[in-house]
This record gives C-alpha cells, structure tokens and sequence, in this order.
C-alpha cells in the first residue's frame, strides 16, 4: 500500500466547499503525487445576487477549474441545481455512479450535522452511498467496487449533537498562501456574493494583491481556530516544538459508515504531512 499513488474525493456542496474545507491538504496530497479530484454537488447557480442561471453556472465551474488546476488536482461539478439537492434515489445513483467512476481510497465531505441544507444532504449521500457501491446489483452498468472507501467529514464549528472530532489533523502552513490563492480564483463568491451577504461589499479592495492580502485576513483566522482547537493533537503529530508552532491547521472526523481506516491506511494517506 505504501508504494501506491492514493485516490482522494473531495466532495463538498458547493463549487467553493472543497478547497475551504481542504484545500491546505489536497494541496500536500498533490505534492506527493496523489490523485485529488476536487468536486461539487451542485451548479452554484444561485450563489450570486445578480447574475444567476447558465451565466453564473458557467462562471462558477470555470472558478473551480481554475482552483483545482493550481495545486494539479482535478476539478467536477455535478448537474444538481444549487439548493436542489435531496437525499432521494435519482441522487444517490449519481454518487455511487461518481465514486465508482473515481474509485477513490479516501471520501471528504461535510457533516450532516450542518446550517446549510446542501451540506447536509450532500454529505447524506455520501453515506448513503458508501456501502452501496460495492453492491453490483444497484446501478448495474457501472462495476462495483471491490473495497468500501474510508470516508471522513471536513471540520465545522457546530457543536449539536457534539462538535467535530478532529481525529486527524495536519499542518497547513507550508500552503496557506496556496490554500488563498485557490480562494482567490472564486471571484465569484470571495470578492462578490459573500461579501454582499455580510453586507461588506463596500469593504472588497479593488487590487489583486489587496484581494489577496484582504482575503487572508478572512479566511485564514478559521484555520488558526483549527489548530489552537486541537493543539493536543498537533502536538501528538508533530512533537512538542513543532506542534505547538503550527499556526493554521485542517482536521478531518471518522465516519464510521465507510471503509475502515487502519492504521497502517491512516500512514499511507497521512503519513509525511
């Protein structure tokens, strides 16, 4: 297992979820010549509060593209409607279909336990279809998988029914500039609609270095809340000095619904970050 290239799935609700919640990760997991491929569950066609339809469904995949494309991963945006997505039938052929296409070692993606609807019934597909996967009888022409992926929830703060568990954490600091530079590619959202929606739109620089500068401002504070929140295991990682150093982190919760994640798997997908 150690000699092998692992294949890691990011599925996050929106064309901006995956790098947000591991994009620092993805970003090492490249550099060690794994396979990322980085997708959203939905078009994002309603993420705007002035474009909207084909124009911002067009502009918003181009903007995960251009994300992936930075760290050398690949990039998928599925055709669910933004705010449409269900835990129903139709869509959870359409992840087995996917996993069984990608054939991943490895599933990220959101708790169930989430503010927003596309979240958590992303996130319930994703466990509806873990198992599944390896039945051949459902979605027939696809070929079953042989093995069960393991499958692993990005961090979140929320704290009900109980907060996130941080079973594995790592060490971002090496690409946080990277992690940034993904987010900047998302004009779309980062610059536009988010602001807007904080009522902050009057706060975004004009400059793309004061964009950039601006952005990190933002975003990275979540990330250094990571690593203060599980130090402990910082620390376990990497040993006292370095442990206690890491300023931004990103963490990742078991999901006991997928394939188990042994020790010696854990290594081989964590080992050297």
């Amino acid at each position: 297992m150690s000699e092998e290239k692992a294949r890691i799935l990011v599925i996050g609700a929106h064309p901006d979820d995956a790098e947000a919640g591991c994009g620092g990760t993805a970003a090492l997991w490249c550099k060690k010549g794994f396979t990322v491929r980085l997708v959203s569950a939905t078009n994002g066609q309603t993420g705007h509060y002035e474009q909207g339809g084909v124009t911002l469904t067009q502009r918003r995949i181009a903007e995960a593209k251009a994300a992936a494309e930075l760290i050398g991963a690949e990039s998928q945006v599925l055709p669910i409607p933004n705010g449409g997505i269900e835990p129903n039938l139709i869509y959870r052929s359409m992840f087995i279909r996917l996993i069984r296409e990608f054939n991943p070692d490895l599933i990220l993606t959101h708790r169930p336990n989430d503010y927003h609807p596309d979240h958590r019934y992303t996130s319930q597909l994703v466990q509806d279809s873990s198992y599944v996967v390896t039945v051949p009888n459902n979605c027939p022409e696809v070929p079953a998988l042989k093995k069960n992926p393991s499958v692993m929830y990005l961090c979140d703060g929320f704290t009900k029914p109980y907060p996130h568990q941080g079973d594995i954490v790592i060490d971002i600091d090496s690409v946080a500039a990277t992690k940034i530079e993904m987010a900047h590619q998302h004009t779309s959202q980062m610059y536009e609609w988010l602001p807007y929606n904080a009522g902050q739109l009057d706060q975004v620089p004009a400059g793309e270095d004061q964009r950039r500068k601006w952005l990190f401002e933002r975003r990275m504070p979540g990330n250094a809340k990571i690593a203060d929140r599980f130090r402990d295991r910082l620390v376990a990682r990497y040993g006292e000095g370095k442990g206690r150093a890491v300023k931004h982190a990103e963490a990742f919760e078991i999901c006991e619904y997928g394939g188990a994640l042994t020790d010696e798997k854990r290594e081989w997908l964590f080992g050297g970050l």
